[in-house]
């Protein structure tokens, strides 16, 4: 199994979230925590954010 590493550009466009709200919801616990790639970069596991949408989209139509 490849595990693919998304940087933040890729995290934003595929959550439609801006930075800030991404790391609130990180500082909140409501979204996936980000690894270390470097001392001054991160990112995040690309099946840790599929699993955060996923659960997004079933919350949603569980309130419609």
């Amino acid at each position: 199994m490849v595990t693919a590493i998304l940087r933040l550009p890729d995290v934003k466009a595929r959550t439609g979230l801006s930075r800030s709200t991404i790391y609130l919801r990180i500082k909140e616990g409501k979204f996936p925590y980000p690894i270390g790639l470097g001392p001054r970069a991160v990112g995040w596991v690309e099946s840790d954010v599929e699993n955060w949408l996923d659960q997004r989209i079933a919350e949603s139509k569980r309130c419609v």
